[in-house]
């Protein structure tokens, strides 16, 4: 056995559910105003899974689209790895659910758990996998969420900013001069209860008093989590070019978590990053969770990166989680499954 070189992206591939549902419908649902949500957050609008799709149902397309983006056989992906929070169902993993729809019949399928960050952390699994060994030569990596299903519509804090959708990337062989560098990824377990989703885990399974007590929506402690977020992504930057020996006129490309676009914004322009090189897409999709990084990566791939471009990559989430790594960019091309029809949600409250 021989390992592989550089490991970059070959392909992108995104996947939003077509029901849109509105800043004017989540605020009558929050008792705020729609003006107040686009103010406080930068969210004008966010897609919904339908009542019978589950996170595998907007993975797989976007799987899909990836490897027709990369010119990859699905049956030629030896490893598919799906970072979520929101599973199809605690058992057995939603990576599974998903080789078994797009027809990946020979890869190895896993699940990676850490929220928000979970799209770089299963990068980082499957970069490390495929750089030790020649057996397998591409591999899949989608971070995928249907908070939807998770959220309690009068919660101001979650439901205003929370979100569907997914995102994937194929990896493989690329020249030495591309691919990624310099993994960093760490956890603070210490933080583990400022957001999550209390029940329906070994700790409080279901039961009469978790339904009664929202125990199964989105909990999050949102001061807590906006001081982390304001701490780490600096940190995150600067980190990640002292890694490199870069400095930030050297990058091309931010690409970040999307858990607010005000947020973000104000903290990009804190650092110094231009604004023509903050990716920014939570205004339109609103936080999607483990798909925000790839979501920002593959619009960045089908708007303005080049190859040879360098891309800083940040993520931080829930647990808590945060990562970054650079990625000099291949010239990788991005394809879009979501339908050009986008609908309203037809009633102002969630689901």
């Amino acid at each position: 056995m021989t390992s592989q070189g550089r490991i970059g992206v070959l392909g992108m591939g995104t996947h939003l559910p077509p029901t849109v549902r509105t800043n004017a419908e989540v605020a009558r649902g929050a008792g705020v105003t729609a003006e107040w949500i686009s103010e406080r957050t930068g969210v004008l609008k966010r897609h919904v899974a339908g009542p019978d799709e589950a996170a595998s149902d907007l993975a797989a397309p976007a799987v899909r689209a990836a490897a027709a983006a990369a010119g990859v056989d699905v049956a030629d992906i030896g490893l598919l790895v799906c970072g979520t929070s929101t599973p199809d169902e605690l058992g057995p993993s939603t990576a599974c659910r998903i080789q078994t729809m797009v027809g990946a019949t020979h890869a190895v399928a896993l699940d990676v758990s850490a929220a928000c960050s979970g799209w770089l952390f299963a990068a980082k699994v499957a970069h490390d996998w495929l750089r030790g060994t020649d057996e397998i030569r591409y591999a899949a990596v989608v971070g995928v969420e249907a908070y939807s299903k998770f959220l309690d519509a009068a919660d101001r804090g979650t439901a205003v900013l929370f979100a569907d959708g997914a995102a994937a990337a194929i990896l493989g062989p690329v020249p030495d001069s591309q691919g990624f560098t310099h993994f960093s990824l760490g956890s603070d377990g210490t933080l583990a209860d400022r957001v999550l989703i209390p029940a329906g885990g070994s700790r409080r399974p279901a039961s009469a008093a978790t339904l009664t007590d929202s125990g199964h929506r989105i909990h999050m402690d949102g001061r807590t989590i906006g001081r982390f977020i304001t701490d780490v992504f600096p940190r995150l930057i600067t980190d990640a070019l002292d890694r490199g020996g870069l400095g930030l006129q050297d990058i091309d490309c931010v690409v970040v978590h999307q858990p607010n676009p005000v947020l973000l914004r104000r903290v990009g322009a804190d650092l110094g990053i231009p604004a023509d090189r903050l990716v920014v897409v939570g205004d339109e999709v609103g936080n999607i969770g483990a798909a925000s990084a790839p979501y920002a990566l593959a619009s960045a791939a089908g708007h303005r990166l080049r190859p040879g471009d360098r891309v800083l990559l940040a993520v931080f989430g829930a647990g808590m989680t945060w990562g970054s790594a650079l990625l000099t960019w291949s010239g990788a091309p991005a394809l879009a499954s979501t339908p050009t029809s986008a609908r309203p949600e037809s009633e102002g409250v969630l689901r």
